[in-house]
């Protein structure tokens, strides 16, 4: 029987430097094959699914987001059983259950099943599905709530049995909060709790004491919301139990902390950073939840198409250069410098990292996060990283001139250097540079790229609503588009009357409208034209009309182009890009 590598090599889904890596990392580090395939993101689930398929002449089964699988059919196999032998119910016809299974191999898992048949009474048809699908399954067999309430019900019998009825938990005596944490429910009760959030992609987790109780709320596509209410008497237990994960202080309640852990959530490696703020009601914690599969992403994924995306890419071969992207805080800054980081990453480069705080480790980059209350800031990363001998420098934000400076020479020194800066647009950062004390004749040899960006949600795919734009809509698409390249105007084919989609909400997004975010895009590329606007005249209406001669296409212009794809709403781009309707 071929294995996983040669029947990937023969399918050409593999090369065979991918195969030798793979045999010595699994060897070395004792993960399994498919494992590592994943992590190094050599091939999809998909494509692994159709080799193993090919390997144990077991149908692959693609199962879409949001299938319903009927009550009857997820009772026939135990939640206990799905999760143990990794197979799951997928349907069922007449005497047979059709069963989803990640390893057709598992001698264990076919015989356990084939006495829950015997015992249920019916045929099982065995399918191959994704590690994705399996875990979509999964959580179909219980809900947050229900879990959440059978927790605080075993937290409540322990509390019975070894304190007596009618005997409240005493944990906010000296100690007991520590021993509370420690106990199985309140473990429990924070896995129940970040799993959840990971589970509806939630990218923040608030822990909250009221007057009343303990709030906890998940951040999802920018936007607040309820997650559950529990009994306030065990938040102290609750917020120690974080502390334990994230190995801070449990005795200081009086002073803000900060701590990270990592765990596995079911197939995924999640980080946690975590930090801790006093309030007259106790102490609250935010959980940034910090998934690398939605972290780091290509280029496309992240929303950069036509000639934004091609302009990135020309900047990104440059060999060395400055590259630099604007846009508020929770604009999605690092996470495109990470997506180009990544296609940076190889193995004749060396990449060095200053960030604050590191978000997602990259496997072959030296990221190193500044400490600026033991005097290690930007600045002084950046002076000590040229002695580190790299080809490309990240730096997580031009703030000071002293950064600028050094960012800028670093460029000129034949570095590659990615950097934040904030401002409100990709001409902008022209001028701030310049307020930065960088002097204008250095920008043109140093700046490669300006990019501005903004987050926008996107429109739930389910349930988005198609409707007619009102004329002041139509009136500024129209007007828009005809400022876009005609390559851009040809694909998009814009006539009147003009349709676009708004949220309506369904299950699936929560009511919300919305499921997950996309950016928009401007940027702004140096050529012989800005390079003399630069050095003689640096007018913003003068970069604005170089920026038109290069056919740049603006944040408005690409949520518009975005809107026309049915991927966002037309009033969510005219907030975000603050234009007068």
């Amino acid at each position: 029987m071929p294995t996983l590598i040669e029947t990937l090599l023969s399918l050409g889904i593999l090369k065979k430097q991918d195969a030798d890596y793979l045999k010595e990392e699994s060897g070395k580090t004792e993960k399994s094959i498919e494992a590592l395939i994943y992590e190094e993101k050599l091939a999809s689930e998909e494509e692994v699914a159709e080799a193993k398929s090919k390997i144990f002449n077991v149908p692959f089964r693609k199962i879409s987001e949001g299938t319903e699988i009927p009550e009857d059919v997820l009772k026939q196999i135990s939640e206990e059983a799905a999760k143990f032998y990794k197979f799951v119910p997928l349907g069922k016809r007449g005497g047979i259950l059709e069963i989803g299974i990640l390893n057709p191999g598992d001698f264990e898992a076919k015989e356990a099943l084939k006495f829950i048949a015997a015992k249920e009474g019916f045929a099982p048809e065995f399918f191959i599905i994704t590690p994705t699908t399996y875990e979509q399954i999964l959580k179909r067999y219980k809900t947050f709530g229900e879990e959440v309430t059978r927790t605080l019900k075993e937290l409540e019998t322990e509390a019975f049995i070894e304190r007596g009825p009618g005997i409240e938990l005493p944990i906010e005596a000296p100690g007991e909060a520590e021993k509370i944490a420690k106990e199985a429910p309140i473990i429990k009760m924070v896995a129940v709790i970040i799993k959840y959030a990971v589970e509806g992609r939630a990218s923040d987790i608030h822990v909250e004491p009221t007057k009343d109780n303990l709030r906890v709320r998940f951040r999802v596509d920018g936007v607040l919301h309820a997650a559950l209410s529990l009994p306030l008497n065990i938040a102290p237990a609750v917020v120690t139990r974080i502390k334990i994960l994230s190995n801070l202080r449990i005795d200081e309640t009086r002073v803000p902390q900060d701590g990270r852990f990592h765990t596995k959530v079911g197939l995924k490696d999640i980080d946690f950073r975590i930090s801790t703020f006093p309030t007259s009601l106790g102490e609250k914690v935010a959980m940034r939840v910090l998934d690398p599969s939605t972290g780091l992403r290509g280029l496309p994924d992240l929303g950069l198409q036509f000639n934004n995306l091609k302009k990135v890419e020309q900047g990104i071969k440059k060999p060395f250069g400055m590259i630099l992207l604007s846009g508020p805080t929770g604009s999605g800054k690092t996470t495109t410098l990470y997506g180009i980081l990544n296609i940076l990453n190889k193995e004749g480069v060396n990449i060095v990292t200053l960030e604050d705080p590191v978000e997602y480790y990259i496997s072959g980059v030296n990221q190193s996060q500044i400490r600026p209350e033991i005097g290690y800031s930007f600045a002084t990363g950046l002076r000590n990283v040229l002695r580190q001998d790299p080809n490309i420098i990240m730096v997580g934000e031009i703030r000071d001139e002293e950064t600028a400076s050094l960012a800028t020479h670093a460029a000129l020194t034949g570095h590659i250097v990615l950097s934040t800066i904030h401002t409100n647009n990709a001409v902008g950062i022209i001028h701030r540079l310049i307020d930065l004390k960088v002097a204008p004749y250095l920008i043109p040899s140093s700046l490669i790229l300006c990019v501005a960006q903004r987050l926008i949600r996107r429109l739930c795919p389910r349930c988005k609503e198609k409707i007619k734009a009102n004329p002041e809509m139509e009136k500024l698409i129209l007007n828009e588009v005809s400022k876009l390249p005609q390559a851009i105007q040809k694909e998009l084919k814009v006539s009147s009357p003009i349709y676009v989609y708004q949220p309506k909400g369904c299950d699936k997004c929560l009511s919300q409208g919305t499921r997950g975010r996309v950016a928009i895009f401007e940027t702004l590329t140096m050529s012989p034209q800005l390079e003399k606007i630069i050095i003689e005249k640096p007018i913003e209406s003068e970069i604005i009309r170089e920026g038109q001669r290069q056919e740049m296409t603006t944040m408005l212009q690409d949520g518009i182009i975005k809107v026309l794809q049915g991927l966002i709403s037309i009033g969510e781009v005219v907030q975000a890009t603050e234009i007068e309707k």
